[in-house]
């Protein structure tokens, strides 16, 4: 498979500053934006919506990668799509019909994405897998940044990288959670494909320097 690739998280970034971050990471070795949309129903926390992404959309000249928190994904996939979004990531546990949801994610153009939480089960996707673009396996519980990083999360892509293999797909794994330089070669080796960093690169003292090293240690 190509390069692994270093998506840091918008969400950790400062908000009275997010033009500059935005061009940060413009500037950076990192490969795409990852964003959270939460809505305060799925996970304990709000973050921004749509106002605020087509703001960020409007400088982001990477890949933009949306990762929804929210209850019924449906209603705003055509949104989502109208606002630049490149990946859209729904959680497996918001979707009731995640088959239908999937279709009318790639009926918009994007990509797929499917997000488990940490205790949902890598099985769920055994009917899915094929139709799925890229699995994002939470490793630490959704809704805060800044949380530390859950050990299971290695025996879980071993799991998922075993059913990809096995239904021949070429879905790729993301981490989504508690990346830091500690851990990031040892996730790349368990299988995974993309790395989501928050707070370790916006909370860094030179997050273009973080973000560097990082994408050395993973490539």
């Amino acid at each position: 498979m190509s390069s692994k690739l270093l998506a840091p998280s918008v969400l950790a970034a400062d908000f009275a500053n997010l033009q500059r971050d935005i061009e940060m990471v413009n500037q950076s070795d990192a490969d795409w934006f990852h964003i959270d949309i939460m809505d305060g129903v799925f996970v304990p926390n709000i973050s921004f919506g749509m106002p605020v992404l087509k703001a960020i959309t409007k400088h982001t000249k990477k890949y933009v990668d949306v990762h929804l928190m929210i209850v019924e994904p449906d209603r705003y996939i055509k949104t989502f799509a109208e606002l630049g979004t490149n990946n859209l990531t729904v959680h497996y546990e918001a979707c009731t019909h995640l088959h239908r949801t999937l279709q009318a994610i790639k009926a918009e153009g994007m990509q797929t994405g499917v997000a488990l939480n940490p205790h949902t089960n890598i099985n769920l996707l055994e009917d899915t897998i094929n139709d799925i673009d890229l699995v994002c396996l939470m490793s630490v519980n959704p809704g805060f940044g800044g949380q530390s990083f859950i050990e299971n999360t290695y025996s879980k892509i071993s799991q998922l990288k075993e059913l990809i293999e096995r239904r021949d797909a070429s879905t790729k794994i993301e981490i989504d959670g508690g990346v830091t330089n500690k851990n990031a070669k040892q996730l790349i080796a368990a299988g995974a494909d993309v790395l989501v960093a928050g707070s370790y690169v916006f909370s860094s003292e030179n997050p273009l320097d973080t973000i560097k090293n990082l994408k050395n240690l993973i490539n």
